[in-house]
């Protein structure tokens, strides 16, 4: 079962994180010591340039990856503790993702795709079903719910991805370059969603993104330069 948030403890904690990959000559390192922490209900951005290891840093504060040195909390639990089945089952019902790829299963409709996430959790029932149709009305897509992911333009398909990262009720929302595939118009608006639906919701989010103007949004922003995380204000 998932670990209930302690509100004393940040809901991550990131001591030291190092992250190296092998190299033709020599380890090529990544994350050289990252420090970070995420508060309850706080939004912040990770920006830098192409290649400095932004997608990393994403994947090893979810446990996607694991880091090669350093200390990884949630709510105070040191991550390294546990089994990969134990970790797997707490990411999938304390964290919500948004990719720029989108990744939607393009066999399924809206719906179902949505309810992936409540799959994976191991909750699909009744009322699973009737939280995934609520959360596509509240992203606009209320008369969309049963379209095939094909038929959907490319701001419809990332509004699927947004309620699809929210139908466990999770924690905190990581986004990695959620409007990188999007035009500007639809961009400002997926943003303005994505927003809308964590703050408003008093969920966390680390958004990863180019995007100066998005990253300003955020009540922190940080950069990601050799390996290091710096205060951006």
């Amino acid at each position: 079962m998932p670990c209930e948030v302690n509100s004393s403890h940040p809901l991550i904690e990131a001591a030291g994180l190092v992250k190296t990959f092998p190299g033709a000559d020599a380890p090529i390192p990544v994350l050289a010591g990252v420090d970070f922490r995420l508060q309850m209900g706080e939004s912040v951005s990770i920006s830098g340039e192409s290649g400095c290891g932004k997608s990393t840093l994403l994947n090893v504060l979810s446990g996607l990856e694991t880091a090669d040195g350093g200390d990884l909390r949630w709510a105070g639990q040191l991550m390294s503790g546990l089994s990969l089945s134990s970790l797997a089952a707490r990411r999938a019902t304390r964290i919500g993702f948004v990719f720029q790829a989108y990744y939607l299963a393009p066999e399924l409709n809206a719906l179902e795709n949505v309810l992936l996430a409540a799959r994976i959790a191991g909750r699909l029932n009744r009322a699973s079903r009737e939280r995934a149709a609520s959360l596509l009305h509240k992203v606009g897509l209320g008369a969309r719910i049963r379209q095939s992911a094909t038929k959907l333009s490319g701001g419809e398909r990332q509004r699927v991805a947004v309620a699809r990262a929210l139908m466990n009720d999770p924690d905190m929302i990581l986004a990695d370059e959620p409007t990188g595939n999007l035009d500007e118009t639809t961009a400002d608006a997926v943003m303005d969603l994505l927003l809308e639906m964590t703050t408003g919701l008093g969920k966390s989010l680390v958004l990863v993104t180019h995007n100066a103007k998005f990253a300003a949004r955020t009540e922190q922003q940080f950069t990601l330069h050799l390996g290091k995380l710096h205060t951006s204000q």
